[in-house]
């Protein structure tokens, strides 16, 4: 029992720590869309990308490597520590230094220069706090990450929304947010003192056996970082600003349906891992299951951006960013693959493929980038649109290739069917809702409803019925 709520408890941390993070970045960048136009916006999610990137690969394979070993061997909690912040705080300078020296000669402006490099230095709070939360994963105490972080996010959020207001830029939004993630970093030593004895030795033959062993780590997590942010980093060089501005409020606006995947592919990967050695059949049953309940959400999703995906972005962000409709229409295409990705992915590494999953990485992130080139330079903002677009079908293809090949073939019929059938009834939602042509937010209200109707309706008739559904509930009761 203790065993099971501690998972509940952890697994509820996780997820609000996630959520907090993402619903404030959000409504950060609609509000510097809204109060300092696509230009600064693209400023700020350029740095951010940069210092996303180079803390990647300082930092996110030791974490893994750290919450791995200390799990294993918990006694070696102090010396990891100790060892650990030391180590960490040599690759954040480190990895700040290449920063500094990649931007400088980038053809950047001055200002877009002085913006990465305020908020590069984010990168050594940040690094050092992963070896924090390491600790706290690997002794199942996930609730103290939340506890430091959620309500600094929050009040990070308030501030830079409060500095813009004051006509304050873009680098002093970039300072607030290296002193609120120095913030957490103390925070989350004052917490981890509670029940970590601090032993002030450094441990260099550790030191040297973590350098060896996260190599492989540190390899998987740098192509994944690079990856995500390919599309700005090329759009920012071949582009400028503006459109970056235009292309990272496109991506949030896909935001919400990645969390709900990602959270949702989470929660499947210990259930996959349990029945791994129970046949090919339950897994296969499991995995389209929940490929099928991703794809219910993102078909109609997919086919709402592109009847109102003009509006959406005129109403979240700003009249000028009405011309990134087609762009956005283009990456909602995603949304059709996305689900087989997230739920391929967890799949395979549950079967001890995860060579796979560093195999696809490289290979999108490459072919991906060559294709970038091309199109972000003759298309723009819709080129990198269709970067994405390729990338997406590239990783689609290669974990639906795999999971042929090396598990079991997909039913794509029982896969699609009952996405289809609520996809049909939102299209009918929507021409009628194009027609009238009411209020958006009336519209997204309509819309919104009918869809959450449409679900539970489609949910009650797959369970047997409301009769039997009564009935369930009643016996539980």
């Amino acid at each position: 029992m203790v065993e099971k709520y501690k998972l509940i408890s952890n697994s509820l941390s996780m997820l609000v720590n996630r959520l907090a993070q993402s619903i404030t970045a959000f409504v950060l960048t609609a509000a510097i869309a809204r109060t300092l136009g696509a230009e600064a916006l693209g400023q700020y999610l350029l740095a951010y990308s940069y210092y996303f990137i180079f803390v990647g690969i300082a930092s996110q394979g030791l974490k893994v490597l750290f919450t791995r070993e200390l799990a294993h061997e918990p006694q070696k909690t102090s010396v990891y520590l100790m060892s650990g912040t030391w180590l960490q705080l040599i690759f954040s300078f480190l990895s700040y230094g290449a920063l500094v020296f990649v931007v400088f000669l980038l053809p950047y402006s001055s200002q877009t220069s002085t913006v990465c490099y305020i908020m590069g230095l984010t990168i050594i709070p940040f690094a050092l706090s992963n070896v924090t939360e390491a600790i706290f994963q690997a002794k199942e105490k996930m609730h103290l990450i939340a506890i430091a972080t959620v309500p600094v996010y929050v009040l990070r959020l308030l501030i830079m929304i409060w500095a813009m207001q004051l006509k304050y830029g873009i680098e002093y939004l970039g300072a607030i947010l290296f002193f609120s993630e120095t913030l957490i970093l103390v925070i989350e030593w004052i917490l981890i003192t509670r029940f970590v004895k601090i032993q002030w030795q450094i441990d260099r033959i550790l030191i040297w056996n973590i350098i060896k062993n996260a190599r492989t780590f540190v390899a998987i997590e740098a192509m994944s970082v690079v990856s995500s942010r390919i599309q700005i980093l090329i759009l920012s060089l071949l582009g400028n600003e503006f459109l970056v501005g235009l292309f990272g409020g496109i991506v949030q606006l896909l935001q919400p349906f990645l969390i709900i995947a990602n959270s949702i592919t989470v929660a499947m990967f210990p259930r996959l891992s349990k029945v791994v050695g129970q046949g090919r059949e339950k897994q296969q049953r499991i995995t389209e299951s929940f490929i099928e309940i991703l794809l219910t959400m993102g078909l109609p999703l997919f086919l709402g951006l592109l009847f109102f995906g003009r509006d959406l972005l005129i109403f979240i962000y700003h009249p000028s960013f009405a011309q990134g409709s087609l762009a956005l229409s283009i990456s909602a295409v995603a949304l059709l693959f996305l689900p087989f990705i997230r739920t391929l992915c967890y799949l395979l590494v549950a079967n001890h493929y995860e060579i796979v999953n560093l195999r696809e990485v490289v290979i999108t992130t490459s072919l991906g980038s060559l294709a970038g080139v091309a199109l972000v330079s003759q298309y723009q903002l819709q080129g990198a649109a269709i970067m994405s677009l390729l990338m997406t079908i590239l990783g689609f293809s290669q974990y639906v290739y795999f999971t042929y090949t090396l598990l079991f073939p997909l039913n794509f019929w029982r896969i699609f069917r009952r996405p289809l059938i609520i996809s049909t009834l939102m299209l009918v939602v929507f021409l009628i809702l194009k027609k009238i042509n009411l209020d958006f937010l009336l519209t997204l209200i309509i819309a919104t409803s009918s869809y959450i109707l449409f679900f539970v309706f489609l949910t009650i008739y797959a369970l047997g019925g409301i009769h039997v559904v009564l009935e369930k509930f009643l016996r539980k009761v």
